[in-house]
């Protein structure tokens, strides 16, 4: 499938928000992919990070936080703009420092506060 070089690129959304709220990622995912969207998000749709990672040892574990973490701003980089998945109007610590990283670079955030 070719996209006509008049069509203007699809906007780019980067989801962020806690890992533990892996159903909200997958319906906000498909919700913006039906809406036209290109959807950037968190590594893994199946597993939270403490659960992927719990084989490692605590060092090694920290480390592949600090890359993942690394990886999601060059995400939040590429977007257009931000979806904070914000279940039950949670936000953690990490989540409000990529909104902060977002917002520092200009993008817009919006809030998906579990429709």
């Amino acid at each position: 499938m070719t996209t006509p070089p008049d069509s203007p690129r699809p906007t780019i959304v980067c989801l962020c928000g806690s890992t533990r709220f892996l159903e909200a990622f997958d319906a906000a995912s498909l919700a913006e992919t039906l809406s036209g969207n290109i959807v950037l998000s968190i590594g893994s749709h199946r597993t939270p990070d403490a659960a992927a990672l719990a084989h490692l040892p605590e060092a090694e574990r920290e480390l592949a936080l600090i890359r993942l973490a690394r990886l999601h701003a060059h995400k939040i980089e590429l977007a257009d703009e931000v979806l904070v998945i914000d279940v039950g109007g949670y936000i953690g610590e990490s989540t409000r420092r990529e909104i902060e990283y977002a917002r520092s670079g200009g993008k817009p955030v919006r809030y998906w506060q579990d429709p």
